[in-house]
């Protein structure tokens, strides 16, 4: 019997080993074709966005939406108050996550701050996404712009199995899109190292603080990336 159970198990594993790779195939090509990002990179962009949306509860789609609205998938973009990389990360407003990054316009660090960073927002704002998103972006305009990027990235950043709920309900849902629902509200575990610091250090949105306690606070409003 626990035979059986260890194939059932490795079973499952592969499975889902399958379909996020053929998941990260599917953004991989998108980056390459809509954004003429090269391949390589695109690949690398793809596993930090899966892998980071894991770690932080975080839909992909979402992950890439504010990825196309801040820097158009470019790792060395640069905005106002020194807006750095892919999800255009202020190192002043959030020192405390910079610690050990070496360099923030590396895809993987840069997806893995950036996330985090939202993750926080999350919390303080008790799982509402459009107050998440004001915090990061500044503005209600800002998250309402990213609400309507995530319909473009829905297709291919959702595994197929999940692409319909037991209702039939569009996988955009994930995004908080559907009417009269809030999935974030029990939606997260705190993920160990950064993900704690950015949980405990995350303020509500009318001001961008740093996740730790001796970070420097910057005001959301006051964070203008290049879009």
């Amino acid at each position: 019997m626990s035979r059986l159970i260890c194939l059932i198990v490795l079973s499952l594993g592969l499975t889902q080993i399958a379909a996020a790779d053929e998941n990260g195939d599917r953004i991989t090509a998108y980056l390459t074709h809509k954004f003429g990002v090269n391949k390589d990179k695109a690949q690398k962009i793809s596993d930090a966005v899966q892998s980071a949306a894991s770690k932080y509860s975080l839909p992909p789609a979402l992950l890439l939406a504010i990825i196309s609205i801040e820097s158009r998938f470019k790792e060395k973009a640069r905005g106002s108050n020194g807006a750095t990389g892919l999800m255009q990360v202020v190192p002043q407003a959030h020192r405390g996550l910079l610690r050990n990054v070496k360099d923030l316009t590396e895809p993987v660090a840069n997806i893995e701050v950036g996330s985090a960073i939202l993750y926080g927002y999350m919390r303080s704002a008790n799982g509402d996404l459009n107050a998440a998103l004001k915090s990061y972006g500044g503005s209600k305009a800002y998250a309402q712009k990213v609400n309507l990027r995530v319909e473009d990235f829905a297709a291919i950043a959702t595994p197929q199995d999940n692409a319909q709920g037991s209702n039939g309900a569009a996988a955009s849902c994930e995004a908080d899109r559907c009417a009269g629902t809030n999935q974030w509200a029990d939606a997260f575990s705190v993920p160990t190292s950064v993900g704690a610091v950015a949980a405990s250090g995350a303020v509500a949105a009318s001001a961008t603080a740093a996740p730790a306690s001796t970070s420097t606070a910057t005001p959301a409003s006051t964070r203008t990336a290049s879009k």
